[in-house]
C-alpha cells in the first residue's frame, strides 16, 4: 500500500511531550484532518494508541504510533526526520478486536471492544465466584478468584504477562484465558482457547460478591453475564517500523529477563 506523507494527522495524548512532539510536526509537515487522512500519527504511549485505534477502527486508516509516554510497548522510536520514507516502509498489522456483551444487575445491557482484554474483577473484598463456559459446554462450574481475563495475541504481553499468563505471538489464532489469584481450583492457570468460540462467563452470588467487567478501558459496574467473542467485521490496522515490528517485539518478549 501506497501512504501519502501528505494525508497523515497528528494526534497526541494530553502529556507535553506528546503535546510539543505534534507541534513539531506539524510544523515540519503540516496537517491534515483526522477524516481525510489516510494515516493517523499517534504521539503519547500505550494508552493513547489503544484510544487512537478504538477511533480509528473500520475506517481504513492506519496508526503509526511514536512514543512520548512511559513503556511504548505499542509504539515505534519517536524521531522528527525522515518520517515519509519510514511510514511508507511500515509493517501493517490488522486484526479483528474482541467483543464484549454484558447483561447487568440493574437489567440493563452493555457491548464494547477490546484491542488487549476483556477482564472480569471482584468488585469488594469478596472474591469473585464465576462460571465459565466455552462454546454452550461448561469448562469451570465454579472458579473462585480476584479476576479472569481473556485476552488477544496483541494484548497478551500487557495485564495478562503480569498475571502470569501466555505470551500469544501475533499470528496465533487464539485467546489466552488468565485467571487472577485463583484460589479454586488451586491448579488451574488458564487455557489457551481458538480464536474462533463465544466464552460466557456467570457471576455467581452476584448480591454477595458482585463483580465489574472491562473492555480495555470501557468498564460496566455490577455484570450478572459476559458474552466474549472476537469480531468478524470490526478491524484495527496498526504500522511498525520493519526492524521493530509488533510481531518481532512479542517474540523477543518471551525471552526477555
Amino acid at each position: 500500500m501506497s501512504r501519502n506523507l501528505q494525508s497523515v494527522c497528528f494526534l497526541a495524548s494530553t502529556a507535553p511531550e506528546a503535546q510539543a512532539a505534534r507541534e513539531d510536526l506539524i510544523r515540519l509537515y503540516g496537517q491534515t484532518s483526522q477524516e481525510e487522512a489516510d494515516v493517523v500519527v499517534a504521539l503519547g504511549g500505550d494508552g493513547f494508541m489503544l484510544q487512537t485505534l478504538h477511533n480509528t477502527m473500520n475506517s481504513g486508516k492506519c496508526v503509526y504510533g511514536m512514543n512520548r509516554g512511559s513503556i511504548g510497548f505499542l509504539m515505534n522510536d519517536y524521531r522528527t526526520d525522515c518520517l515519509a520514507e519510514r511510514i511508507e516502509a511500515a509493517v501493517e498489522n490488522a486484526f479483528h478486536p474482541l467483543q464484549m456483551n454484558t447483561h447487568n444487575d440493574d437489567g440493563s445491557t452493555s457491548s464494547a471492544l477490546a484491542i488487549n482484554e476483556v477482564s472480569l474483577f471482584r468488585q469488594s473484598y469478596q472474591a469473585a465466584k464465576l462460571k465459565v463456559e466455552i462454546d454452550g459446554h461448561v469448562r469451570l462450574p465454579e472458579l473462585i478468584c480476584d479476576g479472569l481475563m481473556v485476552t488477544t495475541p496483541a494484548g497478551s504481553t500487557a495485564y495478562n504477562l503480569s498475571a502470569h499468563g501466555p505470551i500469544l505471538p501475533l499470528e496465533a489464532p487464539l485467546l489466552a484465558m488468565t485467571p487472577v489469584s485463583a484460589f479454586r481450583p488451586r491448579r488451574w492457570r488458564g487455557a489457551l482457547l481458538p480464536n474462533r468460540v463465544s466464552i460466557d462467563i456467570s457471576v455467581l452470588e452476584p448480591e454477595k460478591r458482585p463483580v465489574n467487567a472491562v473492555a480495555d478501558n470501557a468498564e460496566v459496574k455490577s455484570v450478572l453475564r459476559v458474552r466474549i467473542a472476537q469480531t468478524e467485521d470490526t478491524t484495527a490496522r496498526i504500522l511498525s517500523d520493519p526492524d521493530r515490528s509488533w510481531s518481532e517485539r512479542i517474540l523477543a518478549e518471551q525471552f526477555a529477563d
